[in-house]
Formats: C-alpha cells, sequence, structure tokens
C-alpha cells in the first residue's frame, strides 16, 4: 500500500495516477471529503486528512510500505515558518510511529542548505526530520516547475508583459513538468533504492525569454519580456498582493536562483523530456 499526500495537487495526483496505472495498492490523502469519492471511483482508497494531524495521519499511513510526502507552502499564514515546522513535525512524527519504511518527498534544489534560500529553508528542515525517522528517504529536487508560467498567465494575456525576477532573461534554466515528476515519485516508490539518496530531477532547459515567446505563440499575441532588478523584487511582491514578510522569504528565494544555490547537487540526477510547448497548451486547455 502507498499513501500518497497532496493528491488534489499537481504532483501528487500525478504520483497517484502512474501507481494505480501500475496495479499498486493506492491510498490518498486529501483535506475534503468531496475529493475522496473522484479516487475512489478510481480504485483507491481515500482518507479524509490534514497533514498537521499526526495522529489521523498516522492511522492513514497505517500498514504502508511507502509514502509520497510535501511540504505545502501556506504563504498566508502569519509565521510561515512556524507553520512549516509545525507540518514538518507531524509529518515525521507520524512517519515514525508507524516505522513507515520508505519516504519519498517532493524537495527542491537548495534544500541541502540551512539557510538563505527563502521558503526551501522549509524543506531542509524536513529532509532532516525525516532522515532522524529511521525511514529510506528520497528526496527528488527539481528546480523549476514548468507549470510556475500559470502565475503569469493572466497579466501576459490582459497586458502583453511577461516579468522576470531575474539580472537576465537570457538564461537557460532547467524546467520541469509535473507529470514528469509523479512518474518520477511513482517508480522512485516502485523500485525504492538501497539507501537514502537526494535525486536531482532535471527537465529540458529554456531561458525566461524563450518561455515568453512560447506563452506568447500560446495566447496568439507577443508579450513584451519586463526584468526587475532585485532592489524592486521585494516591492513588486507586495505589490501583487503579498505580506511584507512573504513577499521578504521570495525575493531571498529569487536571490538565491540567482546565485546558484538551488544548482543540483543531488547523490544522482534523472532527465525528463516533456517540453514546455505540452505543458502550456494543458493549462490553456488547446
Amino acid at each position: 500500500m502507498y499513501v500518497i499526500a497532496g493528491a488534489t495537487g499537481r504532483v501528487g495526483s500525478a504520483t497517484a495516477k502512474n501507481l494505480l496505472d501500475a496495479g499498486a495498492e493506492v491510498r490518498v490523502l486529501v483535506r475534503r471529503p468531496q475529493d475522496a469519492g473522484t479516487w475512489e471511483a478510481r480504485g483507491a482508497q481515500a482518507s479524509v486528512v490534514v497533514l498537521e494531524d499526526r495522529a489521523a495521519l498516522g492511522e492513514a499511513l497505517t500498514g504502508s510500505t511507502g509514502f509520497f510526502a510535501l511540504l505545502p507552502f501556506d504563504l498566508g499564514a502569519d509565521d510561515p515558518e512556524a507553520h512549516a515546522d509545525a507540518l514538518i513535525a507531524s509529518i515525521a512524527g507520524a512517519v515514525a510511529d508507524q516505522r513507515v519504511p520508505h519516504v519519498v518527498v517532493l524537495s527542491s534544489g537548495g534544500a541541502d542548505l540551512a539557510e538563505g534560500t527563502g521558503p526551501i529553508d522549509g524543506l531542509y528542515r524536513l529532509e532532516q526530520a525525516l532522515h532522524a525517522t529511521g525511514a529510506k528517504v528520497t528526496a527528488l529536487r527539481s528546480g523549476h516547475f514548468q507549470e510556475k508560467v500559470a502565475d503569469v498567465i493572466d497579466v501576459a494575456r490582459q497586458e502583453g508583459v511577461y516579468p522576470v525576477f531575474a539580472a537576465s532573461a537570457d538564461q537557460p534554466i532547467p524546467m520541469v513538468a509535473t507529470q514528469d515528476l509523479g512518474a518520477v515519485a511513482a517508480q522512485a516508490l516502485l523500485s525504492p533504492p538501497a539507501s537514502s539518496e537526494a535525486v536531482d530531477i532535471v527537465g529540458p532547459s529554456y531561458s525566461e525569454r524563450e518561455v515568453a515567446k512560447i506563452l506568447g505563440d500560446a495566447l496568439g499575441r507577443e508579450l513584451h519580456v519586463a526584468t526587475l532588478p532585485e532592489e524592486a523584487w521585494a516591492d513588486a511582491l507586495q505589490d501583487a498582493g503579498f505580506r511584507p514578510h512573504v513577499a521578504a522569504s521570495l525575493a531571498e528565494l529569487y536571490r538565491a536562483d540567482e546565485r546558484g544555490l538551488l544548482l543540483p547537487r543531488g547523490d544522482r540526477s534523472v532527465r525528463v523530456s516533456t517540453p514546455l510547448e505540452t505543458t502550456i497548451g494543458k493549462m490553456l486547455g488547446s
């Protein structure tokens, strides 16, 4: 039995679907009762659980062979770090309580660093806490998600602008489709490694200018690429509606990316190949 957190999200749902397609027994974790029926119709078990509830999570993990875990970021929390730490304590505690043998965790490039990476700091703490449980841990560390383009589709469509929080829009960046991450996560659960490892997931590379061209073509309009200087990031994020402490954390994340702190440094790497055109087409329903 494989237990999948975040089953209503992109990576969790792709992981669960790949496992079901492989004929595996799957128990998905959902936050809302109405989401359970969809998964049960596909042949999965479903448990309505919030990850903050250690006891309920532990019950859902009973008898599991492997667990797909993640750390949801709550950018609306008054104290995002405290919120992350509460989740980490619950997740790791439940894994330890149930002696789950193998955990595949959705992590990120930069999660080997204890600080200086904005919200990714929490993934460092999650990886460390899971290692302390005695479980075998497979940390999937990806870079940029291709689906991040969804954040700018509205402004691109309405204003013809593609904003870039970086000094240059011409630096190629590996970008991973979440459907590929789900496939890798499912395979990792089905074929656990001999020992814990960090796996870098590397997708096709695109510069932000190339991303803007692909998105513009899909939208049927030319997009102006607007690079924002570092000193403007926090203010721009606040103007976009983020609270000051969240804007500061995200700005730190962008700085970490600029300085190479999020580059692959895992034990091995897996290359995936879904092109950005495919991902954008799906997001736009084309």
